[in-house]
């Protein structure tokens, strides 16, 4: 439950680091909040300052598999 309703959601994590930075709307239980249906948000505190941008790097958005988790 978030302040704006109840919101199915699933973490988005650093491919590097394994922090979590953020979360994706899977699904709203609300109509009004349908909107936000695979859209995403990034926690700006969460996220290191000190990226090198010279460097290649990418943003995976296709979810992730922890060592734990079986397919």
């Amino acid at each position: 439950m978030m302040l704006s309703g109840l919101h199915t959601v699933a973490d988005i994590f650093c491919c590097s680091c394994g922090q979590i930075i953020g979360w994706k709307y899977e699904s709203a239980h609300e109509k009004s909040q349908k909107y936000k249906e695979g859209k995403f948000v990034l926690e700006r505190g969460r996220i290191v300052d000190e990226v090198d941008f010279s460097t290649e790097f990418y943003i995976d958005s296709r979810g992730c598999m922890s060592d734990g988790d079986e397919a």
